[in-house]
């Protein structure tokens, strides 16, 4: 008997690579806007995600009660990975899920709810609904917490603020936390402004730069490092690293991360779109081409036009059934948007210009993106583009010193 779990048990590891080396060689359907995750075709040796290593983590999770916090982004080639440590017998009582739900379908800023997950039986508790941290009663029973999440290297999303909070309820509730490391689509490059602190929200808890250049693991080092925790706790965290990753390294997420990042190219250009969200511009939520776009109907100038409607992942889009005149940056293929390495103003400083009511372009939470209100002054003045890159050098030489402490991959 002792024989036969021994081998299903590698039988099962097996099956976990196989899925692992497939899903990094082999094509995947294309969709609209560009080559929508297309398989990424890398020289060996192939990236081994932190997840993958569970040689190096599950003997950890041995006889002990396991509370794991993902989504759909958590998987091992095509297999979740709360799927493959049931397999393996660890013993996972509970699971929290972040912005957009466990699966990865709600919108952007929708409350989500608990729930029970329909494969597993297991309960699932939102980090996105009535609370954002894990309570002491949610993390009752519980002897080691497990955090797999795909970032994309942005302040404002907001997988890094669950991480903060996940990591402040464990070092209250003395629960270590292992984090299993992955690439970040946008680590080759920092930029923006320094988050202040009058700013802080969900949407930027620490005084990080809009892309901070850091896997989700070097930034849990940083949380614990600089003492932002609150009352300045420190969690007992491990970080499963990457295997073959470097920073410079082009990496191909296989999956949209969230309903509205369905392709690289949304990913690229993200870091620079977000800032319409705090203004009357739609950035193409409800179209099949979401932060690849931008428009609005006061703006005819343009010529390009597209109409955001009720869809999966934007039940209510902005400007709903308008036309939208605007840019159209779904060309922007084969990793175009990716060599800007930098944050890109023009189309931010271009659409106030020519928006007619200045005055209701901007609306509150465009501070809180930005992280400060000094962004927003510095277009109503007219500033250009490389003058209010200007104010910001100081502010990133400085981070990138402290930054440099918590880096993994050099």
């Amino acid at each position: 008997m002792k024989r036969q779990v021994v081998i299903k048990k590698w039988s099962i590891f097996l099956l976990i690579f196989q899925s692992a080396f497939a899903c990094s060689s082999a094509p995947q359907k294309t969709g609209a806007g560009e080559q929508d995750f297309t398989a990424q075709e890398r020289e060996l040796p192939r990236i081994i995600l932190g997840n993958e290593r569970m040689e190096l983590f599950v003997s950890k999770l041995k006889d002990k009660k396991v509370g794991f916090v993902g989504n759909h982004t958590s998987l091992i080639g095509e297999t979740h990975l709360v799927d493959s440590l049931l397999e393996l017998d660890v013993d996972i009582i509970k699971v929290f899920s972040p912005e957009h739900g466990f699966r990865g379908t709600a919108d952007a800023g929708e409350k989500v709810n608990n729930e029970v997950d329909s494969k597993t039986g297991l309960s699932i508790m939102s980090l996105y609904g009535s609370n954002k941290k894990p309570t002491a009663g949610q993390l009752e029973g519980v002897d080691v917490v497990l955090f797999d999440i795909q970032d994309v290297g942005v302040r404002f999303y907001t997988y890094i603020s669950t991480l903060h909070y996940v990591m402040e309820a464990c070092a209250e509730q003395s629960i270590p936390l292992i984090v299993l490391d992955r690439p970040n689509p946008n680590g080759h490059f920092i930029d923006g402004p320094i988050l202040e602190n009058a700013q802080k929200s969900f949407v930027g808890l620490h005084p990080v730069p809009v892309v901070h250049g850091m896997t989700i693991g070097e930034y849990a080092k940083m949380i614990n490092g600089e003492k932002w925790l609150k009352n300045e706790v420190s969690c007992d965290l491990t970080v499963i690293q990457c295997e073959n990753y470097a920073r410079d390294m082009e990496y191909k997420i296989t999956m949209a991360p969230s309903p509205n990042l369905p392709n690289m190219n949304s990913i690229y250009l993200y870091p620079s779109l977000c800032f319409f969200e705090g203004t009357p511009i739609s950035i193409g939520r409800g179209t099949s081409a979401p932060f690849q776009q931008l428009g609005h109907p006061a703006l005819k100038t343009y010529k390009y036009s597209f109409m955001p409607k009720p869809m999966a992942g934007a039940k209510n889009p902005k400007l709903n059934g308008e036309t939208c005149y605007g840019v159209d940056l779904t060309n922007a293929k084969n990793g175009g948007a990716r060599k800007w390495a930098k944050l890109n103003l023009s189309y931010l400083i271009d659409c106030y210009n020519q928006f007619p009511e200045k005055e209701k372009f901007f609306t509150s939470f465009f501070n809180l993106l930005a992280g400060n209100s000094s962004l927003k002054a510095a277009i109503k003045s007219g500033k250009t583009a490389p003058e209010i890159r200007k104010t910001w050098k100081e502010g990133l030489e400085n981070y990138q010193k402290t930054r440099e402490k918590y880096l993994i991959y050099k």
